[in-house]
């Protein structure tokens, strides 16, 4: 059935944000990782990054569209066979423009905002969004001063500004000023939010492991398995899960929990996976990870997160587990560290996979390289063991085919 696209949570307080733009059509071909928008928040502007594959059957938000709650739908993404007739919409209305991001109460005249820009030398800071309506309205940037964090200009200030009859930027500088503007910094991880059940037990220092690469065979292994059946669809997740709990096999001390008499190594490879719900994260099990092949573990955790986002899972689904992944690269993130889950020893951050400039056989190339950070318990795992864990890792997933195995 049509699979419908909700606006993300891009941050532990986001409420609402904006659909900046629609980087794909009504028809577009979607696969697992292409970017479908940009929604900018008061403090950043961020990818949207498709989760499914299929077809863009509808967009129910269009382009510039603010005040859009967390969990509103904004789109409907067709499966295989499907077509525009099977789409039955039901969108959440959208907040009116009129509520969204506010400008600061007590705004000072426009004359006064021109004595204080928010630029430092000839840079302005602003939002991307900002930036292309300043551009399409001719409007000098330096001329505005901006109510986002450490000034920056977001889209309120330009709006305010074109109301207030800030004078326009002669056509000549408006055309130098680039649209295209360096990203925001992401938002900060997402922690989970569900009270630990040994919060009285202080954390260890946490060791920040990279596992480097992920090489395009990957994602190849995943398009040519894909192509051999209707019966799964596996993701860039599923993949990780079956590493990870392959990597387990291999380094079992890294499978294993904190006790206050002892520490449990577990001989279940139990795997929790973060799956975001209207109420908050939640994360489910993939229990004997290590006895399932691809297509199981993508079924099983398709269903799991269905009802994890229903609020029907059964407490022996989601209670448990001996080690934890997040994956935040459907957000556009590219790396972050994610907190442990007590008891548990280890928590695996995942990032987005993109391609990004590598060395090979001395020349510069192109690679798609995702980066995965593991934060350890010292109590429960040395950092030696957790550089272990991930090397075994990295081997896994830059070489896919040897899950199959």
């Amino acid at each position: 059935m049509p699979i419908e696209l909700l606006m993300p949570a891009l941050s532990p307080t986001m409420t609402e944000g904006t659909l900046a733009r629609w980087l794909k059509k009504e028809g577009d071909a979607v696969k697992s990782g292409d970017v479908l928008a940009e929604i900018e928040t008061d403090k950043a502007t961020m990818e949207f990054e498709a989760v499914d594959e299929g077809v863009l059957g509808k967009i129910l938000i269009p382009d510039g569209t603010s005040g859009v709650a967390v969990n509103t739908p904004i789109g409907v993404l067709l499966e295989e066979g499907e077509d525009a007739s099977s789409i039955v919409a039901k969108p959440k209305a959208a907040a009116p423009a009129a509520v969204a991001a506010p400008v600061v109460a007590a705004a000072a005249p426009v004359a006064a905002a021109a004595a204080a820009p928010s630029h430092g030398g000839d840079r302005v800071f602003a939002s991307p969004l900002a930036k292309r309506i300043a551009a399409d309205a001719g409007l000098d940037l330096k001329a505005v001063k901006g109510s986002g964090p450490h000034g920056r200009v977001v889209k309120a200030d330009v709006e305010q500004a074109l109301k207030g009859g800030v004078a326009a930027a002669p056509v000549a500088v408006a055309a130098a000023a680039p649209v295209v503007a360096a990203k925001a910094a992401p938002a900060p991880a997402i922690a989970n939010p569900f009270e630990p059940a040994f919060e009285e037990i202080p954390n260890s220092s946490m060791r920040k492991v990279i596992a480097r690469r992920l090489t395009e065979a990957l994602l190849k292994v995943r398009s040519d398995l894909n192509g051999r059946s209707d019966a799964y669809k596996l993701s860039v997740n599923d993949f990780i899960i079956r590493a990870v709990a392959l990597a387990l096999k291999k380094v079992p001390a890294a499978n294993a929990s904190w006790g206050e008499e002892s520490i449990k190594r577990y001989t279940d490879v139990d795997i929790s996976v973060a799956v975001a719900t209207p109420n908050g994260l939640i994360t489910p099990i993939v229990h004997h990870a290590d006895h399932k092949g691809l297509a199981a573990i993508s079924n099983e955790m398709k269903e799991l997160a269905a009802k994890a986002r229903d609020g029907k899972l059964k407490p022996e689904e989601f209670q448990g587990g001996g080690f934890t992944i997040s994956n935040l690269g459907m957000f556009g993130v590219k790396d972050f560290a994610a907190i442990i889950n007590p008891p548990q020893g280890c928590i695996l951050a995942v990032g987005a996979g993109e391609q990004r400039p590598v060395v090979k056989a001395g020349a510069l190339a192109i690679a798609t390289v995702m980066t995965c950070t593991l934060s350890v318990d010292h109590r429960v795992v040395d950092g030696a063991v957790g550089a272990e864990f991930l090397a075994a890792f990295k081997k896994l997933v830059e070489d896919p085919l040897s899950m199959l195995l």
